[in-house]
């Protein structure tokens, strides 16, 4: 039996981390048999850091390098793409997992409005008396990271016009398939679906969350994405 250790549910998500998300998926569509584990403290991690599984007796982190472990037991996530496919895949990977994740890191944890209830869900585990000073040590770590990664330094409003490109894109792909690459999910679901989902979750209403739920055709398949997890 594999064990998904994972952030817990949040926002109504299946974890309030979309790579926990993605792991889940995964992990469903291998076959293998599996259980979740949920904790909101990665220290012992590997490498700090969730989602992670524990199988054959050992702890494998990162979800890409869980997908490899899946695939080396047979599970299969891109039947029938082409190698052009494949490689569209990739892009499409990348540009949810190293672009747009960070517009959700950055909604979640920048905006002072909406920070008390993502600090009490994230850092729900910590006495209140000591939640507020550890977790605005590690906001401010974090905002900090953005900052020096560029992103943190745009408005709201030039964020989304960055995002722009990358919705309409997912949209295109979407425009005569049910999922990425037609009518069956592959590995770029796994990635870009719980990132699309969790941009609609984050608590409150911001100008990404407002893009996404305006846009039919990305409703429509945050939906297909999310029953394959019930």
């Amino acid at each position: 039996m594999i064990t998904l250790l994972t952030y817990p549910p949040a926002f109504g998500q299946f974890s309030g981390s979309p790579f926990c998300t993605k792991a889940a998926y995964f992990l469903k569509v291998s076959g293998l048999p599996w259980r979740r584990e949920d904790t909101l403290d990665p220290r012992m991690m590997p490498h700090k850091k969730l989602p992670v599984i524990r199988a054959d007796d050992q702890l494998i982190a990162d979800s890409d390098m869980i997908r490899a472990y899946l695939e080396s037991k047979g599970a299969t996530f891109d039947e029938g793409l082409s190698e052009i496919d494949k490689a569209t895949s990739r892009a499409f990977i990348r540009m949810a997992e190293e672009h747009i994740y960070f517009h959700i890191l950055l909604d979640r944890w920048a905006n002072d409005a909406l920070w008390p209830q993502i600090r009490d869900t994230y850092f729900g585990s910590v006495p209140k008396i000591l939640r507020g000073l550890i977790s605005g040590k590690i906001r401010k770590e974090v905002l900090k990271g953005m900052h020096a990664q560029g992103l943190g330094r745009l408005t709201e409003a030039q964020r989304l016009a960055r995002l722009e490109p990358d919705l309409e894109a997912i949209s295109t792909r979407l425009w005569q398939n049910r999922f990425l690459f037609g009518d069956r999910p592959t590995a770029a679901d796994a990635s870009v679906g719980p990132m699309l989902s969790a941009a609609v979750a984050s608590p409150g209403h911001t100008l990404l969350s407002n893009r996404v739920e305006e846009n039919a055709v990305l409703m429509a398949y945050i939906e297909r994405i999310e029953e394959m997890l019930d």
